[in-house]
């Protein structure tokens, strides 16, 4: 009998993995996932829709896999959970449309990436904030939120991005989509960054070369002809812990996920990192 696909939105934090792709040093989320999906009786690999480094967190993280004869996503959604660690877990699993993948069908992606820009760090968020009195590059100088997005903004367009993302990540057009700075309450301040892909590292040099610019430690000039060329920088990659994969976006026609169910995420903790402010509304109502 033919094997069925399905469709798994998991979330994890990053702080209890050596990043999402399997390797000898683990444990990494495939190799957990991967290990929890036999305990529950689906013996095949999986497909992710992207990997995310070491300390990198998700709130959405979507992976394809194939499901026994007679298996269905349904069960899956009840057999899954119990054998899940307490940093990993899964919102659903679908049945999804016909020709899906989970990373050669996606559009694009969110990520957010949260840093403290005055006042104190709560300690719930901690473990998943960026503090940049702690970053020696910018000299004990935190710097305002209107010149950080002014910086963002500016990165946004159609360009190679090759000044912020690894060699090893191929250089090529990508288009930024937005790139804007939310404040959360007590100091606390969310990047969101959304585009049709993104180089490794990509979204920490940007957001740690903003700082950086912003705090006076990169000249103006140097970081948007880095936009602009492709120039090479002494950029900042800001550390993995305050980085989020928010979401992936999918075509209305290949999307396993509906709308309301990407409004309210089912399973999804209400506590950092996943604590976005429309779900802190929800939960205050």
């Amino acid at each position: 009998m033919k094997r069925t696909p399905a469709a798994l939105w998991i979330w994890y934090r990053g702080t209890a993995f050596r990043g999402f792709q399997r390797q000898p040093e683990g444990p990494t989320v495939q190799e957990v996932l991967e290990d929890s999906l036999r305990k529950a009786g689906v013996p095949y690999p999986i497909m992710p829709a992207g990997r995310t480094d070491r300390g990198v967190h998700a709130r959405m993280q979507v992976a394809s896999v194939r499901l026994p004869p007679c298996y269905t996503s349904e069960m899956l959604s009840e057999r899954l959970p119990p054998h899940l660690p307490a940093d990993l877990g899964l919102c659903v699993a679908r049945r999804p449309p016909e020709g899906f993948h989970a990373q050669w069908s996606a559009r694009g992606k969110e990520y957010r990436y949260r840093v403290q820009l005055g006042g104190r760090v709560a300690e719930a968020w901690r473990p998943y904030v960026m503090e940049p009195e702690l970053e020696p590059r910018l000299e004990g100088r935190v710097p305002t939120p209107e010149r950080v997005a002014e910086l963002l903004g500016a990165a946004v367009g159609c360009r190679d991005f090759r000044a912020f993302h690894e060699n090893s990540s191929l250089c090529k057009p990508r288009t930024l989509e937005s790139a804007t700075l939310h404040a959360l309450g007590g100091g606390l301040f969310e990047a969101r960054l959304k585009g049709d892909g993104f180089g490794r590292y990509q979204v920490r040099y940007l957001v740690g070369s903003a700082l950086l610019t912003a705090a006076g430690g990169l000249s103006e000039e140097r970081y948007r002809a880095a936009l602009d060329t492709g120039s090479s920088i002494p950029g900042l990659k800001a550390p993995a812990q305050g980085l989020l994969l928010w979401e992936v976006h999918y075509p209305a026609d290949k999307d396993p996920f509906p709308p309301e169910e990407r409004a309210r995420p089912p399973r999804l903790p209400l506590e950092p990192p996943f604590l976005g402010p429309e779900e802190a509304d929800a939960q205050a109502a």
